[in-house]
């Protein structure tokens, strides 16, 4: 008799080495990956790895139906949006992850955009949808308002672009163009962000502790987008900056969405990753991720007490209602160390030592080991996770061990600091 839960994680990123570390504290839990290259990581916690395309659904179903796996957590979008949770499903494995048409909520803004509209959702901003080049210039020509311009596929986090921050008015109107047409313009949100991710079984929502997330290259908040540089949680769950009835709202959102998802004949499984705006007026819905964030991840899964792989049964067969779910009173601090370059000219080929042992958490990402060297790749190298009593502790181990390791890389030394925070609470303060 087969004592073991076959469970197949699909992705090679940090986010995907959280899932997998948090996926191996249950010792009857037989992890399986499917990743695009090898991540060290994830293949130290697995039991059978292959290397193929992620978003291939017939490879990954292959594999499944090989191995005999009962379970998939699906890491990235890119997978989503190809149908590899619907391949699955059909084969009998159960996904923590949404179906092609509910995960549009990610990999189409104008639908989500569209879904909040239509049923009344809280929190949508101004939009305005275009389907070309031409009639987007059009629009940008009759206004001065800053807007925020938005591909309306995926972009890995990097596509959009701010009018008055990023662009001006005429590169505003090459940008459009550079999109080919599928654009989502917005109303420009002023205030501080805040990520809320839940896990959804398709009607019931659990809430996760709250996330900030620098997407920012540079220390200050400067420089280009990128995936994300690092995270903080503080050890209430909460942020000071975002006020009891400001959560709640938020929560309240997340809530309606899934229903209107579920109204839609498309119900909604997996984690449900919001990214909120906290304005004048309260949270406005920046954007609906159909999966952990990363880093964010990395965060919550270092904090979470309850079993990882009990949870991924609750979530597949409609049950979270009855799971124990907790996470640790704890801070955490997550630090990325990039190649130099990263994110317009990464370089990779770098030899990496890290420092002496500390009581960080080690989540590899874009990074490959030749030999007793870990290598850089183009993407984000690898992130600790420091977690602490307080944020200043769980800063303190972050930042020891991401400035202890030698090789072509850097990281923000100021993430998860007592002054960035401060600054998140005067500037919300001030708007308000």
């Amino acid at each position: 008799m087969n004592t073991h839960t076959n469970i197949l994680v699909v992705g090679s990123g940090g986010r995907e080495h959280a899932i997998a570390k948090a996926l191996s504290k249950n010792p009857q839990t037989r992890i399986f990956a499917v990743m695009n290259r090898m991540n060290p990581g994830i293949a130290e916690l697995a039991y059978k790895v292959l290397i193929a395309s992620e978003t291939d659904p017939e490879v990954v179903k292959k594999f499944c139906i090989e191995h005999q796996i009962q379970f998939a957590c699906i890491g990235p979008e890119a997978p989503l949006e190809t149908g590899v949770v619907d391949a699955l499903t059909a084969a009998g494995v159960k996904c923590v992850g949404p179906a092609k048409m509910a995960a549009r909520i990610e990999t189409d803004k104008s639908f989500c955009r569209n879904l909040m509209k239509k049923y009344n959702i809280p929190g949508l901003p101004e939009y305005h949808i275009f389907h070309s080049g031409t009639d987007a210039e059009a629009f940008l020509k009759t206004t001065t308002k800053e807007y925020a311009i938005k591909p309306s596929g995926l972009t890995g986090g990097k596509g959009v672009r701010i009018m008055g921050e990023h662009l001006t008015h005429e590169e505003a109107c090459r940008y459009v163009h550079e999109l080919k047409g599928n654009v989502v313009i917005e109303e420009r949100l002023i205030g501080e962000e805040f990520t809320l991710q839940a896990f959804v079984d398709g009607t019931h929502l659990v809430p996760m502790p709250l996330v900030q997330d620098h997407k920012r290259a540079f220390e200050g908040d400067v420089g280009p987008n990128t995936g994300g540089m690092g995270s903080y949680t503080l050890p209430d769950h909460r942020f000071p900056f975002v006020t009891e009835e400001d959560y709640n709202s938020a929560f309240a959102i997340m809530k309606q969405t899934i229903a209107s998802l579920a109204a839609e004949g498309t119900p909604y499984v997996g984690i449900l990753y919001g990214q909120f705006m906290n304005t004048a007026q309260g949270p406005m819905v920046i954007e609906f991720n159909a999966r952990f964030g990363d880093p964010e991840a990395m965060n919550v899964l270092s904090l979470l007490t309850s079993d990882f792989s009990t949870l991924v049964q609750a979530i597949t067969t409609g049950t979270l209602d009855k799971a124990e779910v907790s996470f640790a009173k704890k801070a955490t601090v997550c630090k990325y160390l990039v190649p130099e370059g990263y994110p317009d000219n990464p370089v990779s080929g770098g030899k990496l030592i890290p420092g002496p042992d500390n009581k960080a958490l080690c989540y590899y990402a874009s990074v490959v080991r030749e030999g007793e060297f870990l290598v850089t790749q183009s993407s984000r190298t690898m992130a600790y996770v420091g977690i602490g009593d307080t944020l200043e502790e769980a800063e303190r181990i972050a930042e020891e061990a991401a400035s202890a390791v030698q090789g072509p890389v850097r990281h923000r030394s100021d993430i998860g600091t007592r002054e960035v925070l401060e600054k998140r609470i005067s500037h919300m303060k001030e708007i308000r």
